[in-house]
């Protein structure tokens, strides 16, 4: 019973047109990718097939961690992400990570802040958003390639 009293205290909170005022504000790329995002999740960092991003923005609070699964040809085969941030910080994650599947560790290193900011749409001052994802996606790669002289390391001696 309680928790029915909760929920309705806090949904009569919510005006009721609050969707149709961030549609009219952002791009519908960006209400996509924020209502319904892709990939969400995580991987065991400790997979050595698993690259691991994780970037912050001081100035706003947002934190974004990207994974990539790499095979042994060097192609993403699955991505995953967790951001705690605003909605155009979550659009960045998922697009990223659509874009990145199915590309080889050197070729998503190409993907620009710009390019993603383009697709979404992305107001001025939210182009940070973009950024970090372009950063997640290198972060990633590079934990990957550590990984995989580590484990050629190991494997030599």
């Amino acid at each position: 019973m309680l928790s029915r009293a909760v929920n309705f205290r806090l949904r009569s909170r919510i005006p009721q047109n609050a969707s149709l005022i961030i549609s009219r504000n952002y791009h519908e790329n960006i209400v996509d990718h924020y209502e319904n995002p892709r990939n969400v999740g995580a991987f065991d960092k400790n997979d050595t097939d698993v690259g691991t991003g994780l970037v912050g923005a001081p100035a706003c609070g947002d934190v974004m961690k990207l994974q990539i699964r790499v095979d042994d040809d060097g192609t993403i085969i699955d991505t995953k992400f967790k951001t705690f941030g605003c909605g155009s910080a979550i659009a960045s994650s998922s697009v990223a990570t659509e874009w990145i599947k199915g590309k080889t560790v050197d070729e998503v290193l190409s993907i620009k802040n710009t390019d993603i900011a383009a697709h979404l749409k992305l107001p001025p001052v939210k182009l940070h958003c973009s950024m970090l994802a372009e950063d997640a996606i290198h972060s990633a790669v590079g934990d990957w390639k550590k990984k995989q002289e580590l484990k050629n390391t190991k494997v030599a001696a």
